[in-house]
């Protein structure tokens, strides 16, 4: 194997990405190529001068998710909480030179588990590529280096792509055609098929794909019930969807702040979730119980009315002994901590939390997913 002589990664200078690219399908390198710029990041990685994943490190599972909440609208089985429970096993993954990249691990997971067929999980590894392909070629300074495929601990391919045909898709058409992707490594494979489910021969790789953990969770062909709904909290809440109310999994978020409450709204914005956001802590009591809700998000700090003399109210009604209430909270003591579970809370999240740390607590509490949450520790 013919290998480029690269500078160090501490190296920075002036190079045409185009040429890079071109000098490595041309000398069939295998490996990973990692390209820096400033504070953004590229891997790709290639066997014989083939593309076979290509990520923009930052935001890499952002991206991915939002193709599939994309793809879930077609593919019932990458319901939201499959997602969660993908970021939640790979996100926090430490990216290592020698691993190959968590985003690019997650979906060889949900190939394997069969949330997705050989033909959406190729589709998907194209789309994320020619991503991360389109915003590689603004650049014009930056450092690279390679890794050897041999030193790589696991080794896997889901397709490969041809790597020029997809730099000229990315530079060339206004709506980037699509490349060909070669499944299971076999010449002359099938093109690959649009984000359709679809019956197809099980991929035959060219290395053993990592063996994962399955945990304990629905079958992947039994998604969740859909549901989305929100209100403004100024007025009794009333949900805006058309799915029965029995097949919800209904939230309430109780904060005096309209940011929190978006932040919240927009984290839960799935179809396994009816979101109900409510902002005046006085008139919160009443309608929260009008709601009915399968969990409570609970502010602590609110004027007139605090988190913790509402949570002690709510466990009053005979109807809330059993609901979760989970205080939310920028405060982090044990004091804190232990009023908490005083006034009967829950759970306690922490102010500033990520979606994935949202979405743990939730799954945890609600009591259709508390196995479910329970597996995530």
């Amino acid at each position: 194997m013919n290998s480029l002589n690269l500078p160090n990664e501490s190296s920075f200078l002036q190079f045409n990405p185009l040429t890079l690219l071109a000098q490595v399908a041309g000398q069939k390198n295998s490996g990973c190529l990692m390209i820096y710029c400033g504070s953004q990041a590229w891997k790709l990685y290639l066997e014989e001068g083939e593309l076979i994943y290509a990520s923009a490190v930052q935001q890499a599972f952002d991206r991915l998710e939002s193709h599939l909440r994309q793809m879930g609208r077609s593919v019932p089985s990458l319901a939201s909480a499959v997602r969660v429970q993908m970021r939640l096993l790979f996100e926090t993954r430490q990216s290592r030179p020698e691993v190959l990249s968590p985003d690019y691990q997650a979906i060889q997971w949900l190939l394997e588990q069969q949330y997705l067929t050989s033909h959406q999980a190729a589709s998907l590894v194209e789309r994320l590529a020619q991503e991360a392909m389109q915003s590689l070629l603004t650049i014009s300074t930056g450092s690279y280096n390679i890794i050897d495929r041999n030193q790589f601990e696991d080794w896997f391919s889901i397709c490969r792509l041809n790597l020029r045909q997809l730099i000229q898709s990315c530079t060339t058409e206004p709506e980037p055609a699509r490349a060909t992707a070669k499944l299971g490594l076999v010449e002359g494979g099938t093109p690959v098929v649009p984000f359709v489910p679809a019956a197809v021969a099980p991929i035959a790789p060219a290395h053993s794909p990592p063996t994962f953990r399955k945990l304990p969770f629905e079958s992947p062909t039994t998604p969740l019930n859909p549901v989305l709904a929100s209100t403004q909290s100024s007025a009794p809440p009333q949900p805006v969807a058309t799915a029965p109310e029995h097949q919800r999994y209904r939230v309430v978020c109780v904060d005096d702040s309209p940011t929190i409450l978006k932040l919240i709204h927009s984290y839960l914005e799935e179809d396994d979730f009816s979101v109900f956001m409510i902002n005046d802590p006085v008139r919160a009591l009443m309608q929260v119980v009008r709601c009915k809700p399968d969990l409570v998000l609970l502010d602590v700090e609110m004027p007139n009315l605090d988190g913790y003399e509402l949570c002690s109210l709510l466990r009053r009604h005979p109807a809330f002994k059993s609901i979760p209430i989970v205080m939310v909270t920028g405060n982090t003591g044990f004091v804190d901590r232990a009023r908490a579970k005083l006034v009967g809370a829950s759970g306690y999240l922490t102010k500033p939390f990520s979606r994935s740390e949202l979405l743990k607590i939730v799954f945890r509490n609600l009591p259709v997913l508390e196995d479910f949450g329970h597996s995530l520790e």
